[in-house]
């Protein structure tokens, strides 16, 4: 691992391109970052949209839905030359400074409206209600007006905006909207349409899915006139079967030759496939019917062609356990189920399902030859299983669906409308992928949660301790002539004797007299392991926990603008490559490797097979997920592309630098100063003639306030008092309004000038020495050690990563992506910064961005001055929820610790 090195620093054979589950999108249609979720029209901007169609370089989107997602937009925009604008999956993107160069797409035509900015429904030769599918083979175009009961037919592709359509079938004229034209109220015809929502074309037939009447119709050639009838009917015996319209009232028991509510149809020239929603299945003919009701061959979703349970998991998903009767338990959900599914396509090779109940996208790897196969790949969701009753919406992430209404595929890229996202996905497959969590904090890696259990008493031969970790008892009974030491090696010894217990490592911290446990898995999860101790009566040893669980388990994969990151992976790259040291600008290509994020390319630290150190670009902020991928030119020139993955953006998520091992590791930690310091902290409110008073040793500095004063001027004007002094300067600290002082001369000689502060008694203005007196010299830059370890009330300076965005205006505008900091040094995150070490809270005296770095920020704390002796002190840094890994300095008080009475 080279985690150290970004301080320092500031093959194999390649798999076919393939889908992975949980992956992320590579680009987004429709909206300007992938979490924008903008309502609007415009030749930019996507409502709700819903159906799809792609063909010869030409996108085609339905902008309307019949799921009361918002907005409706009733048009169908066209983008032609779609790969114009669209990157290639494999395509190297040049470094250009704009926001997401893989948030694309700009319709050249729009149909329903005289232009990109309109809304209105319309009932006519050009307009539309609720547009909710789209189909062409290339020169005639097919539109399902849904509301307005009828399909709209273009003999050539249009050329221009609002172009009038040249054909209506479902209706006698482009005026008309009659449910069920040619037949009477609920009953059907061969002409009529109610509600329909599916069309393709293929061969010269039109098909389409006439949603309420439960029914596919077949056109054997496009139709050339006005309402000309159907040829073909599936789903019923007749065109003229009754219908019940209400689908809540509707007794329609699955069969293969029946459907309900089906929303669309589609063929790969051989097969069809419809997306029967009412049933919770995708039938598939294996052939293209030639006769009314001909019956379905497999379906899918459900373990055979009479059942229509949405997510069907007892007759589809393995199980997963037994209850306390001994039945079998199964997931809510698997790759084999389905929850009314909206669309199917195939392009005779794989099968793609738009699962929108279940917000999934489902990928079969081969076309499925029995009913109730499981999919191979799950797009939208994490796993291909549900096991609780519920799960977190995660809405408008790089990886996350909302009700996928269509698809689209162009043999490369599949396109999934995310209706409720207002934006249509882009998913690419990858030569390899990369772990779902596998970009993080470069500091903190991972996040443990710890407990603690402190020791004391007397160590009597006999007596019994327990430590508890969730249901397992390590018991302990104490021997002749023992200490509290041995007592606390022989625990650990039990809760790690063999494999160790499956929740936590045990670890002695013998000076501090204490046992610490670690989670053994990363993150939030830690947080819920419970741990107690117990004694045997009358024992006068003496065991305490920090709390009922282990607490402090953070998720190092949400990230924060600028963060320093490490990707963890395998065949990245055949060989590895640092950037040079000292580089005013980090080089966006190491190895052969690139990396991506939003299509941005980042900078790059280093580059090696199975990790990478970049940067997340700042300019990422206004987003809370990104899409990531990596990027190889391979030595013989050719390509490979990890498939997608997203990563979680939030306003800040801190790591702290330290050196390798097992959590909680050594921080990598300096004493700050070669001259004894103190500080003052300036506090209150400001009013016209109060004073405030620094005294250093038996000298005061007094300045009174002026009317318009600030606490900041407040300050400043002491410090220039206060900097006439013979023995101590003065600067202004990086937060809060404080005054930091510190001895003109090195070393122990500086040691022990007493200062104070003070303001009037009803002065609104209040001053407070952080110590009496100034302190705590050593060599500025030094490590902390065992043997040169930190002192109470010392200064020492820590190094992090992933503080977020820093003011003020100059020092966030100084922050560039891969460049090395030259702003102001008096720069902080605009989330305030605290801190605890030794269980004792340290004044953050500054925290910001270290000029002349990259993406790292120094923090100066003040160490409290009753802070014990532990060379493990744990450390933490924190901003708002999010609180950074735990890392461990030597501490020594020369005070020896006041004994209990």
């Amino acid at each position: 691992m080279k985690y150290l090195a970004l301080l320092v620093s500031i093959s194999a054979a390649c798999l076919a391109a393939e889908f992975s589950t949980g992956q992320a999108a590579r680009a987004v249609i429709g909206q300007v970052t992938f979490t924008r979720q903008e309502a609007g029209a415009s030749e930019f901007v996507l409502g709700a949209a819903s159906g799809l169609a792609y063909v010869n370089d030409t996108f085609f989107v339905a902008d309307s839905n019949r799921v009361n997602a918002g907005p409706q937009n009733n048009r169908v925009l066209i983008f032609p030359n779609l790969s114009g604008t669209l990157p290639a999956p494999k395509a190297s993107l040049p470094v250009t400074g704009d926001r997401c160069p893989v948030c694309t797409g700009v319709a050249s035509r729009v149909l329903g409206q005289p232009d990109f900015a309109q809304t209105d429904v319309g009932l006519s030769q050009s307009g539309m209600r609720t547009p909710t599918a789209v189909a062409t083979d290339g020169r005639v175009l097919a539109v399902a007006d849904t509301d307005n009961n009828r399909v709209l037919i273009w003999r050539n592709l249009p050329a221009s905006n609002g172009q009038p359509a040249d054909v209506v079938v479902g209706q006698k004229d482009f005026q008309s909207n009659i449910v069920n034209y040619g037949g009477s109220g609920a009953t059907p015809s061969a002409q009529g349409l109610r509600g329909p929502q599916g069309v393709w074309i293929h061969d010269g037939k039109l098909f389409v899915a006439d949603t309420q009447n439960h029914r596919v119709l077949i056109w054997n050639g496009v139709p050339e006139q006005n309402g000309q009838n159907a040829d073909l009917v599936l789903g019923q015996a007749n065109f003229t079967s009754y219908v019940e319209p209400d689908i809540a009232r509707a007794k329609v028991e699955a069969h293969a030759d029946n459907l309900l509510n089906p929303v669309s149809v589609t063929s790969d020239g051989t097969r069809l496939y419809v997306a029967d929603l009412g049933h919770n299945r995708v039938l598939i003919w294996n052939t293209i019917p030639t006769s009314n009701q001909t019956p379905a061959d497999i379906a899918l979703g459900q373990p055979d062609m009479t059942s229509a349970i949405a997510n069907n998991s007892s007759g589809l998903c393995p199980v997963i356990s037994k209850d306390e009767q001994g039945n079998d338990i199964f997931p809510n959900r698997c790759a084999a189920t389905l929850d009314f599914p909206r669309f199917a396509l195939s392009d005779g090779k794989q099968l793609f399902i738009a699962d929108g109940g279940n917000d999934r996208v489902l990928i079969y790897n081969h076309v499925p030859t029995r009913s109730g196969e499981a999919a191979d790949v799950v797009l939208g969701q994490f796993t291909d299983q549900l096991v609780l009753d519920s799960e977190p919406l995660r809405i408008s992430a790089a990886d996350s669906l909302r009700t996928p209404m269509s698809l689209a595929w162009d043999g490369v890229n599949l396109y999934v409308s995310d209706t409720f996202n207002r934006r249509v996905l882009v998913f690419s497959p990858g030569d390899n992928s990369i772990p779902l969590t596998g970009v993080r904090n470069a500091a903190s890696r991972d996040i443990f949660a710890v407990g603690v259990i402190a020791v004391s008493g007397k160590a009597k031969e006999n007596d019994e301790v327990t430590i508890k970790v969730q249901d397992r008892e390590y018991k302990y009974k104490v021997g002749k002539d023992e200490t509290l030491a041995s007592v606390i090696n022989g625990l650990v010894e039990k809760v790690n004797a063999g494999a160790g217990d499956a929740a936590v490592a045990a670890s002695p911290n013998v000076t501090f007299q204490a046992i610490v446990l670690t989670s053994r898995v990363s993150g939030p999860e830690g947080n819920d392991i419970e741990y107690s101790t117990s004694t045997s009566d009358a024992a006068e040893i003496l065991l305490q926990t920090g709390g009922a669980r282990l607490s402090g388990g953070q998720d190092a994969a949400k990230i924060a603008p600028g963060t320093l990151v490490t990707f963890l992976g395998e065949n990245f790259t055949d060989r590895s490559e640092a950037a040079p040291q000292g580089v005013e600008e980090l080089p966006r290509t190491l190895a052969g490797v690139e990396v991506y994020f939003d299509g941005i390319r980042a900078p790059l630290l280093f580059a090696g097979p199975d990790q990478i150190n970049a940067q997340v670009p700042f300019e990422v902020s206004d987003a809370t997920s990104v899409s990531a991928w990596v990027r190889t030119l391979n030595p013989d020139g050719s390509v490979r592309v990890t498939t997608a993955i997203a990563v979680p953006i939030i306003p800040q998520n801190p790591g702290i630098f330290a050196e390798e091992g097992s959590d909680p590791r050594p921080a990598v930690a300096l004493h700050a100063s070669s001259h004894a310091a103190g500080a003052v902290s300036v506090d209150g409110t400001v009013k016209e003639g109060d004073q405030a008073t620094v005294t250093i040793q038996d000298r005061d500095y007094t300045y009174t306030v002026k009317a318009d004063d600030t606490l900041e001027s407040v300050r400043d004007a002491l410090i220039a008092l206060i900097n006439e002094d013979p023995e101590v300067e003065a600067f202004a600290a990086g937060v809060f309004t404080r005054i930091r002082l510190r001895a003109r001369v090195a070393g122990k000689e500086g040691e022990g000038i007493g200062y104070g502060a003070s303001a009037p008694e009803g002065a609104n203005i209040i001053l407070t020495p952080l110590t009496p007196e100034l302190c705590c010299s050593n060599i500025a830059g030094a490590r902390i050690t065992p043997e040169n370890p930190a002192i109470p009330g010392e200064v020492i300076l820590i190094y992090a990563t992933g503080l977020g965005v820093v003011e003020p205006a100059e020092a966030k505008d100084a922050a560039r992506t891969g460049e090395k900091y030259t702003g102001p040094e008096l720069n902080r995150p605009v989330a305030f910064v605290d801190s605890i070490a030794g269980g004792k809270t340290a004044n953050v005296l500054f925290a910001g961005l270290k000029p002349g770095m990259i993406g790292v920020y120094e923090l100066q704390l003040q160490l409290n001055s009753d802070i014990p002796t532990n060379e493990q002190t744990q450390l933490t840094i924190a901003q708002d929820i999010y609180i950074s890994n735990i890392v461990t300095f030597p501490v020594f008080n020369p005070k020896p610790p006041e004994e209990e009475p």
